[in-house]
């Protein structure tokens, strides 16, 4: 009998469909058809409750990677209207893969809400926004993803106790995660997952892992120290234009990575007897030989 929970893979597009709705589908199908991951997962930003007048006004910090003359301009270039994400939900449903999104403010909780998919994520960048995390503890039944990057253990903490203060717990995803891209590997930090697991394993739905290393060995070992949600960035091409491209997975190797958690997954057992069926017919043939 296996006690490992069966892996899920999470394929997060995020911004990598360059703001075009046919590289969206694209993207969604490939994850399916090509790479065997379980769902994918889009953002949600309102900009202008996100960011100041003056961070919208301002020139992208990387000339290189913007799509729009202001920040403000590049983010909305970006951005997928509510329409456009039910549209892509749609689409995820009709090809079989579960749709997912993250949602960076309050409005955008709201609408993606209306949409109920069968789970909300919340970045690392917005963790401690507990305006945003009432409104979906209160009016979105599903799972509520969250990352620990750039997060203390004492803010962590204080999520936790907010969501069983709330009676959400249960519901609730912690991911293991370091707020970088690339992030190298000494800074994937992945024991803290067992810390994760020692204090609140029995208090929460799952303990997941949100890589943006390069490679896929460490998900593996992810996986095994008992993040059985992993998820990691994923586009069609990583010299594309943009911060996220070049941190992501490509097909083949989003492909992989399913492939192997799955063997891993089927290999994480206790032998069901001393002598297995397929080593009898070899102790048969070989052990105690006579010379």
């Amino acid at each position: 009998m296996n006690h490992y929970k069966k892996p899920y893979v999470i394929a997060e597009i995020g911004c990598n469909h360059k703001g075009d709705m046919d590289i969206a589908k694209e993207l969604i199908k490939i994850a399916k058809i090509f790479c065997n991951v379980d769902a994918i997962k889009f953002q949600k930003r309102n900009n202008i409750e996100l960011l100041t007048e003056e961070q919208y006004q301002a020139p992208h910090p990387n000339a290189s990677n913007a799509y729009g003359t202001t920040y403000g301009a590049h983010r909305e270039f970006l951005e997928f209207d509510v329409n456009q994400h039910a549209e892509l939900k749609k689409y995820c449903e009709e090809i079989g893969i579960v749709y997912s999104t993250s949602v960076w403010d309050t409005t955008s909780a709201k609408e993606i809400t209306s949409l109920n998919p069968e789970f909300i994520k919340i970045p690392s960048a917005c963790n401690n926004n507990f305006e945003m995390l009432a409104y979906l503890c209160e009016h979105y039944p599903g799972e509520i993803h969250i990352s620990t990057g750039m997060t203390s253990k004492d803010e962590t903490d204080a999520i936790v106790q907010f969501f069983i203060e709330k009676g959400r717990n249960m519901d609730l995803v912690l991911y293991n995660c370091t707020s970088g891209y690339p992030v190298p590997f000494e800074d994937v930090c992945l024991l803290d997952i067992t810390l994760l697991q020692q204090k609140y394993g029995n208090k929460i739905k799952h303990i997941g892992f949100s890589g943006h290393h390069l490679g896929i060995a460490v998900d593996i070992a992810a996986y095994t120290l008992g993040a059985n949600i992993i998820e990691r960035h994923y586009t069609l091409d990583r010299t594309w234009k943009g911060t996220d491209h070049a941190a992501s997975l490509e097909p083949m190797g989003l492909r992989k990575l399913s492939r192997d958690l799955n063997a891993v997954y089927s290999a994480l057992t206790y032998k069901s007897t001393d002598i297995l069926p397929i080593e009898q017919v070899q102790r048969d043939k070989l052990k105690n030989q006579k010379g």
